[in-house]
């Protein structure tokens, strides 16, 4: 039953209302208001705050500055072995398997369409068609800056808009089509295994999506917005650099093409993931 009523709250709740309010309390440089709730939330989750550049909590100029801190360089070494790709975020592994189909499993018999997951344009799916997919969830109390999987050159960002589901276990289970019906920023590499996607995925309360190339990605209009980069903008970032982050957190996709890479057998549903650690090998 409460399972239940968490899913009904989410279809009736105004979510993108109540993630710009949540976004604004966030963005907040009112001591009176961030001091308190950011010391709550390191003790609520736990947060180890000895591995932050910054390690005193209210020492951020807003609660979003904090929650999207940047960490020592140490904290997180970044897997250099020849031809291996690296976990892109903090967090655990929702799902990761491969695309069968033009499906991609969500959860207890459930899936999603990888058309619809990369924006319904078919030219930018064609190349992860039988390719390999895996689906990395932040918690709150994880590090939220996302990572480059590979090296790799950007050719485009498509951004999705959609709906603001929370992106955890019980709503992965019971709502349709979640990670291709929530608001969403697709971005494509080349990279040396050939075409790579890395798909930041928005969620309730998470205030917006940025990336290191255009900024703010979401909010943003209604309608869907692909911006293609050419030879006039060229942005290219190594194994490990910073390409992305979430204001109140979600969910990082990473897909490759058909017999481009193999998963690390460390990883299956339910595995916790750093960033930086190796996440599997190049064919």
């Amino acid at each position: 039953m409460k399972d239940k009523l968490f899913i009904a709250f989410q279809y009736l709740v105004p979510q993108h209302a109540l993630s710009r309010m949540a976004g604004w309390l966030a963005n907040t440089s009112i001591g009176w208001i961030k001091d308190p709730f950011t010391r709550w939330f390191v003790n609520r989750y736990d947060i180890n705050m000895s591995e932050a550049v910054e390690t005193d909590p209210c020492a951020y100029d807003t609660f979003n500055d904090f929650f999207t801190r940047a960490l020592k360089a140490e904290a997180r070494p970044i897997c250099d072995e020849e031809k291996t790709f690296v976990c892109p975020a903090d967090g655990a592994i929702s799902q990761i398997g491969d695309i069968e189909n033009g499906r991609i499993f969500q959860a207890k018999g459930q899936n999603y369409s990888l058309l619809e997951l990369v924006g319904g344009d078919a030219q930018t799916a064609k190349p992860f068609e039988d390719g390999k997919f895996a689906v990395v969830y932040l918690s709150p109390r994880d590090y939220h800056r996302v990572h480059m999987p590979l090296a790799g050159t950007l050719k485009s960002m498509t951004h999705v808009p959609g709906d603001l589901f929370s992106v955890n276990d019980t709503t992965a289970d019971n709502v349709p089509r979640l990670f291709a019906r929530n608001e969403r920023a697709v971005c494509m590499f080349d990279t040396e295994a050939g075409p790579m996607a890395v798909i930041l995925v928005g969620a309730m309360i998470v205030a917006s999506i940025e990336t290191v190339w255009a900024g703010q990605v979401t909010p943003e209009p209604r309608t869907i917005r692909t911006t293609h980069y050419d030879g006039s903008q060229t942005f290219r970032y190594q194994t490990g650099e910073e390409m992305g982050r979430f204001k109140l957190g979600s969910t990082a996709i990473v897909l490759f093409g058909k017999d481009a890479i193999d998963w690390s057998e460390d990883f299956a549903a339910g595995s916790a993931t750093l960033m930086g650690e190796k996440m599997g090998s190049i064919r």
